[in-house]
């Protein structure tokens, strides 16, 4: 079962990027490095609840 999740970036706080991810599969929170429009950089954004 694949869950729509929301990205936030680390620093700002910016909640710039959706995505999916199977639950099952993949029970921790997913951290990826994407472009902040915000803060202008590349940031590691997480998952939020």
């Amino acid at each position: 079962m694949k869950r729509k999740v929301i990205l936030a970036c680390s620093i700002c706080g910016s909640r710039n990027y959706t995505t999916s991810k199977h639950a099952s599969k993949q029970p921790e929170r997913l951290k990826m490095q994407k472009y902040c429009k915000t803060c202008h950089q590349h940031t590691l954004h997480r998952e939020t609840k």
